[in-house]
């Protein structure tokens, strides 16, 4: 990881529940930010269903229990936001407004202040309710009936509220102002889905079964998972499989090709490719 700190000397506080904030918390703190969090009093629910996450992504974050739904909650907050630099928030823009932490009310308080709205869907969307599962769904992220193997989402959220956070602060620094940014998990659900989108991962895509180097295939004891897309890698696999090429590229999406190499990976044991990969500089993975 990086030494440097941008974010030195800035002053964060989050009201952001559940993953998407708690990952952005994470990263601005790594970047050198000061981390405060509110929870309410009931806590924020990734406490209860994944203690562990939770403590990972708030290490060296200070913590708050405020209820921002009474006077004395709203009147320690305030105390805190005339000197932060960056609020970051996930509530529904409704919420937001009768907790009086809206936009125009904010920036004619504290000028100087950012608002990172986290939200489900940009715009007037963000009243409707989802979660990763929906947006992932929304954007054909989910096949079958079997649950996507990460919260894909919610993580590209978090990348995109903390790089909202680098522009705000970019703009504070140049202007002497704050700025809104407002970052939709749909949104990112959808970035992350381009390559699906561009038919880069679909079963004809070079990166979604086409390609005979780029696979996942069976081994002697386990499986393995092979990443040899570029030619001089395509080449060095070929030449362990023993198939001749006429052509670098063309070739390796002809059945026969993977046929082959096929052939020659469930014959061989995980601990022979892993010596094999490091002997021909080819990229793979052996797995259970």
């Amino acid at each position: 990881m990086s030494s440097t700190k941008p974010l030195r000397g800035t002053r964060v506080v989050s009201l952001a529940l559940n993953l998407p904030g708690p990952a952005a918390l994470m990263r601005l703190a790594q970047m050198g930010a000061t981390c405060t969090k509110i929870n309410p009093p009931s806590g924020d629910p990734m406490q209860h269903y994944t203690p562990d996450g939770y403590a990972l992504m708030h290490k060296g974050v200070k913590h708050h229990t405020l209820d921002l739904k009474t006077d004395a909650g709203q009147a320690a907050l305030h105390k805190l936001l005339g000197k932060t630099d960056v609020l970051l928030t996930s509530f529904r823009p409704s919420a937001l407004t009768k907790l009086g932490l809206g936009w125009k009310s904010l920036h004619k308080q504290y000028p100087a202040l950012s608002l990172i709205e986290v939200v489900g869907a940009p715009g007037p969307l963000a009243e409707i309710p989802g979660h990763d599962l929906t947006y992932q769904a929304e954007v054909g992220l989910v096949n079958g009936m079997d649950l996507p193997p990460s919260l894909f989402a919610d993580m590209g959220g978090a990348l995109m509220a903390s790089e909202a956070t680098l522009k705000a602060v970019l703009h504070q620094r140049a202007k002497g102002k704050g700025s809104r940014h407002e970052v939709a998990l749909s949104s990112a659900a959808a970035w992350l889905a381009l390559p699906r989108q561009l038919r880069m991962t679909t079963p004809d895509g070079a990166v979604g079964g086409a390609h005979a180097g780029y696979r996942v295939y069976a081994c002697k004891n386990g499986r393995v998972a092979v990443a040899a897309l570029e030619p001089h890698f395509a080449m060095s696999l070929c030449e362990v499989a023993g198939v001749s090429l006429t052509h670098p590229v063309k070739d390796l999406f002809k059945p026969a090709t993977r046929q082959a190499i096929e052939a020659f990976l469930a014959s061989q044991t995980r601990a022979q490719l892993d010596k094999l990969a490091v002997a021909k500089d080819i990229p793979l993975m052996t797995l259970k």
